[in-house]
């Protein structure tokens, strides 16, 4: 047992999700882990890539659908949208609108 608490507990710190005793994790922070190495520290760039932490979730759906369809041109986002289902994309957005 205490093996396998301690895994998840290293698994979830190297995923940058926070391991508290009894605290539940969303779907949408857990997808959303994977946006932040290149769009930062829970998507706030320090950089040129564009910060997507607070943006209202109407606007980051749109992006990324449009992103997914090919509406709009990327290098590499359009491949990362394809990856997702809308209800992933809704949960994503969702999470990332709500963080301060």
């Amino acid at each position: 047992m205490r093996k396998s608490l301690l895994f998840s507990m290293i698994t979830m710190l190297a995923a940058g999700i926070p391991a508290v005793a009894g605290a539940e994790v969303s779907r949408g922070a857990i997808l959303a882990s994977t946006c932040f190495s290149c769009h930062g520290t829970d998507g706030k760039s320090p950089g040129d890539m564009p910060s997507i932490y607070g943006v209202p979730a109407e606007s980051l759906v749109k992006t990324l659908q449009d992103f997914k369809s090919g509406m709009r041109p990327a290098t590499v986002m359009d491949r990362h949208a394809k990856g997702y289902s809308d209800d992933e994309i809704h949960e994503i957005a969702d999470y990332l609108s709500k963080i301060k």
